[in-house]
């Protein structure tokens, strides 16, 4: 990332440069979660997406960069982001195809209508646990959010075999599984490690309502090696490409009764 001096905000880049993004210098900022969730979406072009969470706009951004002719929607808690995930669009020449909504998922927000999204991505808050944050906005990112409910509401917003992704801690993902288990079927988790050999941090799960095939496990992405970032990760945080990691995938059959 870059940064142009200002008091309270930086105006940084994503993807190489492609993504201007406007944020606190304080508080929570975007880092490679957004990138990784955008590049995670399995869409296309025609296709309605909502990002609840939006924060400043950097998921949202990064996927309409990689994508083109997409009709996404940004919802976001707080009004002070969603004005600055406003402000991004514009930056970003987006106001054509990308809308910000002022709303809470545990209120019901007005302007969505459920089942209407081909596809929906998060990145939810991760849970409070060690200190909390005295910004506020970090506090949110990383605080105790209902996650049952978050993650009900995003099912709720999808069409019909629409796709549901998701950015969570690893030590997370039996959670975050079993949230999802009766609402999403086809799951797919995607993991993100630091290092080859060392635990993943971060895992991408993928699931699509009203389907009932098995879960899969895909071998993931590490993100560096001794001479920086792989060229795997270099392709999906600076070039734009999909995170595609569907090679030597293993199907995990359902449980027995």
């Amino acid at each position: 990332m870059t940064e142009t001096p200002d008091q309270d905000y930086s105006e940084d880049t994503l993807l190489g440069g492609r993504v201007r993004l406007r944020q606190p210098r304080r508080g929570y900022r975007a880092a490679v979660d957004p990138v990784l969730l955008a590049a995670s979406v399995p869409t296309r072009a025609g296709e309605r997406v909502l990002d609840v969470g939006v924060g400043t706009g950097a998921a949202t951004l990064c996927l309409a960069a990689r994508v083109k002719g997409l009709a996404i929607v940004g919802l976001e808690v707080q009004p002070d982001l969603a004005d600055l995930a406003r402000g991004n669009v514009e930056l970003n020449g987006c106001a054509a195809s990308v809308s910000i909504l002022d709303g809470d998922v545990m209120a019901s927000p007005p302007g969505l209508t459920e089942g209407s999204f081909h596809q929906v991505m998060t990145n939810p808050p991760y849970g409070a646990e060690g200190t909390r944050s005295p910004e506020s906005s970090r506090d949110l990112a990383h605080g105790a959010a209902d996650l049952e409910r978050w993650l009900t509401f995003c099912v709720r917003m999808l069409r019909h075999k629409g796709w549901l992704t998701v950015i969570h801690r690893a030590d997370h993902l039996d959670r975050v599984v079993s949230l999802l288990q009766g609402h999403l079927g086809g799951i797919e988790l995607l993991p993100v490690w630091p290092r080859e050999g060392e635990p993943a941090r971060r895992v991408i799960i993928r699931g699509r309502r009203g389907v009932a095939t098995p879960a899969t496990l895909f071998p993931g992405l590490v993100l560096h090696d001794d001479h920086g970032y792989t060229d795997r990760a270099h392709a999906v945080l600076w070039d734009g490409r999909a995170f595609d990691a569907k090679a030597e995938s293993v199907q995990i059959p359902p449980e027995r009764p």
